[in-house]
């Protein structure tokens, strides 16, 4: 079993994406995967397949069910928002224990098992609690998804720096080319590489809607593993 922890630097950063695209790699090359979003907010129930479960979903070669949807995402939540506020809109919460708890029991599925999580490494999820401490709770290795906009250096080395205060075992860090503008892409993962030393930090070049990966790229991601 090897189960990983995929946070970001920030909201819309890639990690659906990235993690949508190593479940694809790793069922082609025939190993056991599972994936599971325990928490989203932005939900649109009439788009779920456009959603980040319903891509997830789609890359496990499942449909999207309302059963399937309970299964990955048991707390979704409607507004755009950071999970606290987006649970306030509906006058709910996150319970957070319950939440650890979800994460931990799947995590010790068969095969590979991603948990992605929501927003930045700094989201609140409740009045006091931030994914950092979830990730912290839950205590499996944290692959980083940052981009390459102008000052992703300083948002990759803060997020690293919070994440080894709570001794967070780090998989890696991917840097996914942003449209933003800002540095090269090559130039950003050396930068970031030379201070997250000995942590491996990897690039993925800005592709076209509805392209796959490198396949180098995705056998450097299975690597981190």
């Amino acid at each position: 079993m090897a189960a990983v922890f995929i946070t970001g630097t920030g909201t819309d950063i890639g990690k659906t994406f990235i993690a949508a695209a190593l479940i694809r790699h790793l069922r082609n090359t025939g190993k056991a995967v599972d994936a599971f979003k325990p928490v989203v907010s932005g939900f649109d129930a009439a788009q779920a397949a456009a959603t980040d479960p319903g891509r997830l979903l789609a890359a496990l070669g499942q449909e999207v069910t309302a059963e399937a949807l309970d299964r990955m995402s048991p707390w979704r939540f409607s507004a755009p928002l950071s999970p606290d506020l987006a649970a306030r809109a509906e006058n709910r919460s996150i319970d957070f224990t319950a939440l650890v708890d979800f994460s931990r029991r799947v995590a010790y599925g068969r095969g590979t098992v991603i948990i992605e999580g929501v927003g930045g490494v700094m989201v609140p999820l409740d009045a006091n609690r931030t994914v950092l401490d979830w990730i912290s709770a839950v205590r499996v290795p944290v692959l980083l998804v940052a981009g390459s906009y102008l000052g992703t250096i300083s948002h990759t080395l803060t997020a690293l720096h919070v994440l080894a205060q709570r001794n967070v075992d780090i998989a890696g860090v991917v840097v996914s080319e942003s449209p933003a503008p800002g540095a090269s892409l090559a130039d950003t993962v050396v930068t970031i590489a030379r201070f997250a030393v000995p942590i491996e930090v990897i690039g993925l070049p800005r592709l076209l809607p509805g392209s796959t990966p490198p396949a180098t790229f995705l056998s450097s991601l299975e690597r981190l593993l």
